[in-house]
């Protein structure tokens, strides 16, 4: 076996967003550290591919930066001095309105959303304005919580001192009331909140993109969270989402840490007073420290030696679900136009909402928890290369569907590199009822099924959120108590990534929470 001679402060397992985040923090505090990396790329699920389509620039996970915006890890770690350079997003999604001319459009500034909305119901434009005001403080407070180790203590007093606290009863009964909220499904906050359908189906598919069923208890954030968007706004990166990562990399290397790329890790010992890393080429590594930043039930189950038993136990029985959607990725020969009006270009500066109804919605949900393609899925479509030309040859544009709720492991026999193309072509057909003038415009396409997302990825089972993010496995839950600390109950073992708080998405405040909490130790 090879040995790279030398013990490093700290060896970090997976370079995603995450890890490379926590790496940055690490290094240019003046520890050695060392990124292991299985792939050939850096980025896991925030990474951009050139080898996919020809001439276009296309991700392979996320695709929309928003909650990143509302920390500082931009600005602490500088990558806009790596190369990083964000285009906004506004408006950062759409909702095109089926059998009309018309699209509600979010827009990160509150007023000219509640213009959009006003125009399909007054009342509930006022409704909304009340909604993102009241849940935009609470939220404000749930933040807080995301920027550091979470505990019980400090995320209740947290949203007692911001939101129920308050010298007039009637803010105090209203902060109660959307504290109720929280433990409510989110359709039942929107049939609470809003009263016209065609609204009410916009906001519920904004909601599910976290995951969970709208009938879900404890699901109503996941609607609320959206007030945080007219704060933080959504951007992407100019080039792609792998941009990102590609920074953190740069912001690494110039600190002084190192990546090894194509380094899949096949086991972690405690060798001493180090960690021992061995690759699956029989390198091996050592560090003082090691975080886990990938997938963390394959880390304790398989790689993790010397794992006590009744943890892997533990760790095994934690709720990946079964997969989360599928994408294609088109190479097209132009933009969908979805209403002849002039809100057609604006759609195309964000999150574009193809769902025509609450019912389409749910038949999605219940063909996923019976184990079936759905045969009616929802849509969210992406045509970036709108406000970013790098991304497509010119004249031609990229466009990007993701369906939710396409199940990983099939109850029909069916297998999903088989049925992949017939799946895909659900997902353009949507589009093509939207859009007509999209029929016959595809030049080419890369499709990610679930299975395609665990292997491509990492992602066990596809779910992009690593663990289920239902309440009982976020904040002090996540992923189980005696870890949501990013210490593993082992001595100089930690962890981070979405498997940890806050959770999936863009985010990065796991691998900032992580540094700090090995800096402190």
């Amino acid at each position: 076996m090879l040995s790279t001679g030398m013990a490093h402060d700290v060896a970090i397992i997976g370079a995603g967003h995450n890890g490379l985040a926590c790496a940055c923090y690490l290094a240019k505090a003046g520890l050695s550290v060392l990124v292991l990396e299985r792939r050939d790329i850096v980025g896991g699920g925030v990474c951009t591919q050139t080898d996919l389509v020809p001439g276009c620039r296309m991700d392979v996970g996320s695709s929309a930066h928003i909650m990143i915006h509302l920390t500082p890890v931009i600005q602490e770690l500088e990558l806009g001095r790596f190369g990083l350079e964000y285009i906004e997003m506004d408006p950062w999604a759409s909702y095109p309105i089926p059998g009309s001319d018309k699209a509600i459009l979010f827009w990160r500034d509150i007023g000219r959303t509640c213009e959009s909305i006003a125009a399909v119901c007054p009342d509930d434009a006022a409704a909304y304005r009340r909604f993102v005001d009241r849940w935009g403080e609470l939220n404000e407070g749930i933040f807080e919580t995301f920027l550091g180790p979470p505990s019980p203590g400090r995320i209740f007093w947290t949203i007692l001192r911001r939101n129920l606290l308050r010298p007039r009863s009637r803010r105090l009964w209203s902060s109660m009331d959307t504290t109720r909220q929280l433990m409510a499904p989110y359709r039942q906050v929107i049939e609470e909140e809003f009263r016209d359908p065609i609204v009410r189906t916009a906001l519920e598919w904004l909601a599910a993109q976290a995951g969970p069923a709208p009938t879900e208890i404890a699901s109503g954030d996941l609607l609320g969270w959206n007030a945080m968007i007219h704060r933080g706004g959504a951007k992407r990166p100019r080039g792609g989402s792998g941009m990102l990562t590609q920074a953190l990399a740069r912001c690494l290397e110039s600190h002084g840490g190192q990546i090894a790329l194509e380094s899949e890790v096949a086991s972690v010992a405690r060798a001493g007073d180090v960690w021992r890393i061995t690759a699956a080429d029989g390198s091996i590594h050592e560090a003082r420290r090691a975080v886990c930043a990938m997938h963390v039930v394959p880390f304790f189950t398989r790689i993790l030696r010397d794992c006590p038993e009744s943890l892997r136990a533990r760790v095994a029985r934690l709720r990946v679900g079964n997969g989360f959607g599928m994408i294609v990725r088109h190479h097209v020969s132009e933009l969908p136009r979805y209403t002849g009006t002039d809100a057609d270009p604006l759609c195309h500066r964000g999150l574009q909402l193809l769902c025509p109804d609450r019912e389409h919605l749910m038949s999605s949900f219940v063909d996923d928890q019976a184990g079936l393609p759905p045969a009616r899925p929802s849509v969210v479509a992406m045509t970036f290369s709108a406000i970013d030309p790098t991304l497509a040859p010119q004249g031609t544009h990229t466009l990007f569907t993701w369906g939710q709720w396409h199940p990983y492991a099939l109850s029909n026999g069916e297998d999903w590199d088989a049925i992949a193309e017939r799946e895909a072509d659900k997902l353009y057909a949507l589009v093509c009822r939207y859009a007509p003038n999209m029929r016959g415009k595809i030049l080419g396409r890369f499709i990610q099924t679930p299975l395609d997302i665990e292997r491509r990825i990492g992602l066990v089972n596809a779910n992009v959120m690593h663990l289920e993010m239902s309440i009982d496995q976020m904040f002090f839950f996540r992923p189980l108590p005696e870890m949501s600390g990013y210490r593993a109950p082992l001595p100089g073992l930690y962890l981070t990534g979405a498997s940890t708080h806050p959770g999936g998405g863009v985010f990065a405040a796991s691998g900032r929470n992580t540094a700090r909490v090995i800096l402190k130790d």
